[in-house]
């Protein structure tokens, strides 16, 4: 989830769906609550620590801030260095986790799948706005933690696609590679924030309206595609907190035709294998899953 989350356009809830752990995920980040003071009074820490399933979390998110941790610099590298590789094994990744889900949906019914266009519009939109400029003041980086941690858990929004968005993911990636600790603290309180309250609201859609609030996440995968397509063509360009030409506008472009737009390599062959790697991955993870 760590790895998946640096990337802008990838979701790291798309991971914890692939894996089987979205649910155990909301509903141990909804335990933790005021009710929870109540039962460490009660029974002590060890029955409060257990309500929260507070190895898993532990686990989890000690991963994810490794990952994110250790995989910045190589996942900017990439993108800098081979973007289409990179983008052609999530684009794969994306593509099998929408197979993966729509088996998971009960009712597949016309109405139901009004919920799934509304996904796609939501979240094709997001792709196509105009960045913002927001100066990394502390009160903007709180918010950007919020906004960014609830489209973690997303699967299908990303969570540094929504900070490139707002123009807070070049400031908060150069504090993990820099370690500035006063601003990656402001940005985890923001996290916290956003996490716990927007958990219990996610967690009481699935319980009560399952098949369409997953036909949603569906429709947020897909709509996102086109952000993560891996030939694209830029248009124009940002400075970004350090001085260097970033992308700022960009066009799709067909597999065949990037080569003679660009003068860059299409690299069709590796971009068609590293798709089918994600895919192989999935299902995999998806066969260990079943026979746990």
């Amino acid at each position: 989830m760590g790895a998946a989350d640096v990337v802008p356009g990838v979701s790291g809830g798309t991971i914890a769906f692939i894996t089987g752990i979205y649910d155990t995920l909301l509903e141990s980040i909804r335990r933790v609550n005021p009710s929870l003071l109540g039962i460490w009074k009660r029974d002590g820490f060890k029955a409060a620590f257990a309500h929260i399933n507070g190895f898993f979390l532990i686990a989890l998110f000690g991963g994810i801030l490794a990952s994110i941790a250790t995989l910045a610099k190589l996942i900017s590298w990439l993108l800098a260095t081979h973007p289409v590789p990179l983008w052609s094994f999530f684009f794969g990744l994306i593509l099998v986790s929408v197979y993966h889900m729509l088996k998971q949906v009960e009712k597949k019914t016309a109405l139901s799948f009004v919920f799934l266009l509304v996904g796609i519009g939501v979240a094709y939109s997001i792709t196509v706005l105009k960045p913002l400029h927001l100066e990394p003041t502390s009160i903007n980086i709180l918010i950007a933690g919020a906004i960014a941690i609830c489209a973690m858990i997303l699967p299908g929004v990303s969570g540094s696609f929504i900070l490139l968005m707002i123009g807070m993911y070049a400031p908060i990636l150069a504090a993990v590679k820099n370690a500035e600790f006063s601003i990656l603290v402001m940005f985890l309180c923001g996290c916290v924030i956003g996490l716990l309250s927007f958990s219990h609201l996610l967690s009481w859609l699935l319980k009560r309206y399952r098949d369409q609030t997953f036909l949603f996440l569906i429709g947020l995968m897909l709509g996102t595609l086109p952000k993560i397509w891996p030939w694209k063509e830029t248009i124009s360009w940002r400075t970004n907190s350090k001085g260097e030409m970033v992308p700022l506008l960009q066009n799709n472009l067909s597999p065949f035709n990037f080569e003679s737009v660009t003068s860059q390599p299409a690299q069709l062959g590796l971009a068609v294998f590293l798709m089918l790697c994600a895919i192989g991955i999935v299902l995999a993870l998806e066969k260990f899953g079943n026979n746990e």
